[in-house]
């Protein structure tokens, strides 16, 4: 049996759409709701104040203790170098490494023994300000364990586990599965191994159409817990580095970024949206007046709407709003300033209606 240490994603709830929503627009829903609206700038932080960290028991003795958050450089170092490779694949989300936690959308910890898991995609974004949005629980600077940064790295760029993808068409030895994650290191309960390993996710929310064995989101499995493919009885064996394919889906979802400046936002002037399902068009508004302003959307459509204002030459996160799945059009309420720029980013799921999408800032 296989030491071998795996990602403990955290089982985020299932998203409540409206009953008799159309196959069309689940699908889009699925596959699009966990991920950033290309253009934004992901800031991090290491956690390493006095109150960061866990209070957790110690086995057989009735009493608890406090665990830091904080990791040594080396271990943040290697989580740096990672962001790096991503970012380096000219995708349109940056990453910017930031102080304060208060500035930070990703919040990074190393609680060892507490696994290494993430939030995916923009559900970081329902962490709480004070508590980690992913944890590394080994050591990274190890042999092999590198692929354990760029692995968390790919949930939080929206990226799901490709053991899970339908495509594959693994038919696990559940037991053997069950019982290799009750022992060391990991001490899983069979629903835990069973939403991080078994489950099969839907096809709308895999990576990609076609199973990709050699991804890094993929597990390394050891001999013995699939019984078909007959090839695949020995083993996974993923090389723990960037695929093809794990580029290829960045790539698409975050294209580099378009030079020309986003049209201007003018208040109380619609601008048609016309994008096509999974297009996004940006926009700029220069405030006229300091006051409360609403921008939101108009039309039968799916969308998320991301407001951002521009400090220190890049787009910090403001608010955003999901109207996906609803009868309702998304719309965000900010009180912006005159002389400061923000930038309005929107983003189709797909469009129900027979009449144009808009979107307006008033």
């Amino acid at each position: 049996m296989t030491a071998a240490r795996y990602c403990s994603l955290t089982q985020a709830p299932a998203p409540a759409f409206a009953p008799g929503l159309a196959a069309e627009r689940r699908a889009a829903l699925a596959g699009g709701r966990r991920m950033w609206v290309n253009g934004t700038v992901l800031h991090y932080c290491f956690l390493d104040g006095e109150a960061d960290g866990s209070v957790i028991p110690v086995p057989g003795t009735g009493q608890t203790r406090w665990v830091p958050w904080a990791g040594a450089e080396e271990q943040r170092d290697v989580v740096r170098e990672c962001f790096r490779e991503w970012q380096e694949l000219g995708i349109g989300v940056r990453f910017t490494e930031v102080d304060d936690r208060s500035e930070a959308e990703l919040r990074i910890g190393f609680q060892w023994g507490d696994g290494s898991w993430s939030a995916v995609g923009r559900e970081a974004l329902r962490c709480g300000a004070h508590d980690r949005t992913t944890n590394f629980g080994w050591d990274l600077t190890a042999p092999g364990e590198r692929a354990t940064a760029l692995h968390q790295i790919g949930h939080l760029l929206g990226m799901l586990h490709e053991h899970q993808s339908p495509h594959a068409g693994l038919h696990w030895d559940d037991e053997a599965v069950y019982a290799e994650l009750a022992g060391p290191p990991h001490h899983w309960s069979r629903d835990r191994a069973h939403h991080t390993v078994l489950r099969t996710l839907d096809p709308d929310e895999a990576n990609g159409a076609v199973w990709d064995p050699q991804s890094i989101m993929q597990f390394a499995v050891p001999p013995g817990l699939v019984l078909e493919p007959e090839q695949y009885r020995g083993g996974v064996h993923p090389p723990g580095t960037l695929s093809p394919a794990d580029k290829e889906f960045v790539l698409r979802w975050y294209p580099p970024p378009d030079p020309p400046r986003p049209s201007a936002l003018v208040p109380f002037r619609s601008a048609p949206l016309g994008l096509g399902p999974g297009d996004q068009a940006d926009f700029r508004i220069d405030p006229p007046e300091t006051r409360d302003y609403t921008v939101g959307t108009f039309g039968d459509g799916d969308t998320v709407v991301v407001l951002f204002e521009e400090r220190d030459g890049e787009p910090r996160y403001l608010a955003g709003r999901d109207d996906g799945g609803t009868p309702d059009n998304a719309s965000i309420a900010a009180r912006l300033v005159k002389g400061r720029r923000y930038y309005v980013r929107v983003r189709l799921y797909s469009a129900w209606g027979s009449g144009g999408t808009a979107v307006m800032c008033w």
